[in-house]
This record gives C-alpha cells, sequence and structure tokens, in this order.
C-alpha cells in the first residue's frame, strides 16, 4: 500500500524486451541502495513494481523492475523510454503517517488531460476519465494521479478538475503535464467498495 505522497523523482535509463509481453526497467532514483531490497514494492507513477535488482552508476542508485502485459497495456509504462521522469514512493510501513489516502498501486486506467490553466504559483487541471471509472470521482474526494494523492476539486459527467499547490507541482512531474497527455488513474479504494455495496442491494 501507498499514500500518493511522492517522495523521489526517478528517470528511466533503460527499457528492455525480455519477451513479448515483459519489459526490463531500470529506473535511477535518489533512495539509498541499502534501503531497497530485492522483492520490496516501488510506486512508479503509481504502478506498483516489484524490485528485482539493484546497483549503483553514475553516483545515483538505480532499482530494476519487470513491467508485464497488463501494466503495459493499462498505464502509461508501455511509452516509458530513456529519460521518462516518474513519480516514486516507497511502500508505507505500518506506524508511517498517512499523508494522502491509501492507495494500492493497481491502476486502473488512463485519464486524459484536457485543460490547463496556470494560475498564480498554482495550477488547475481538468481531466476526462475512462467512462466505466467516472462513476467513482466524486467532488471533494480522493483520487490518484502518476502516484500522487490528490483532492477532486469539481466533477461534470466524465470530467472532474484538480488544483495543484505550488510544493506538489515542485516536486512531482506534475508541472509537465500539457493538454492532451495521458496520466496512470486510480480511483479512491473506499469508492470503489462503495459502489460495489450499493450494486448487491
Amino acid at each position: 500500500m501507498f499514500t500518493g505522497i511522492v517522495t523521489d523523482i526517478g528517470e528511466v535509463r533503460s527499457v528492455t524486451a525480455r519477451a513479448d509481453d515483459l519489459r526490463r526497467l531500470k529506473i535511477a532514483c535518489g533512495y539509498p541502495r541499502a534501503g531497497i531490497a530485492d522483492g520490496a514494492s516501488i510506486a512508479c507513477s503509481g504502478a506498483c513494481l516489484t524490485v528485482v535488482a539493484t546497483g549503483e552508476e553514475d553516483g545515483r542508485t538505480w532499482f530494476a523492475a519487470d513491467a508485464g502485459a497488463e501494466t503495459l497495456r493499462l498505464t502509461t509504462a508501455g511509452g516509458w523510454r530513456h529519460g521518462t521522469r516518474l513519480n516514486l514512493e516507497r511502500a508505507l510501513k505500518i506506524g508511517d503517517e498517512l499523508g494522502g489516502h491509501l492507495v494500492s498501486g493497481h491502476v486502473d486506467g488512463l485519464a486524459e488531460l484536457i485543460a490547463r490553466d496556470d494560475l498564480t504559483d498554482m495550477a488547475r487541471l481538468t481531466f476526462r476519465a475512462p467512462a466505466p471509472l467516472a462513476r467513482f470521482i466524486a467532488s471533494k474526494g480522493s483520487v490518484a494521479l502518476d502516484g500522487v494523492s490528490l483532492t477532486v476539486n469539481e466533477v461534470d459527467a466524465d470530467t472532474f478538475a484538480v488544483l495543484i499547490i505550488p510544493h506538489t507541482l515542485s516536486v512531482t512531474t506534475l508541472n509537465g503535464w500539457r493538454d492532451g497527455s495521458e496520466v496512470n488513474i486510480e480511483v479512491d479504494l473506499m469508492a470503489r467498495y462503495a459502489a460495489r455495496l450499493s450494486e448487491m442491494k
């Protein structure tokens, strides 16, 4: 589990095809190598990936993870290349502060940025969600976009808006998003279970 609070920005160093539906990703990060164990989970722009190797290169730690067919199909990972910047978050430990909201790292699909309004030190971003996910998004609720926990400000049918504060713009990749950008979206777990319970009545 994660919280949607980004703790580092990683950079893809290489993408290697290992099979028709499997790619090995090598990602540079600022985490100490000694603190990353094989088998650890790291959210990479919202997608939970399992560490399979670590090392050091050019003064930076790197870790390797495999992205399978489902991850490549449902997330932006299918388009990651050398130099792609990723929001990173280590897995939540018992006793850690839950600063965002509970995020599983299981991306539901892709949302498209359809409008960006740059305000004084902030940005208002409007997205279109995939139709099957729109019912899980509510005003004042939570959503994870590229692994960042955000509060939904407005909802209209299948579109929703979020307001990004200066700190978030400075410590994540969100400042690079432009109209047409596709981002990983994970809807709130609570909303998903509430909808499921209502369907069973």
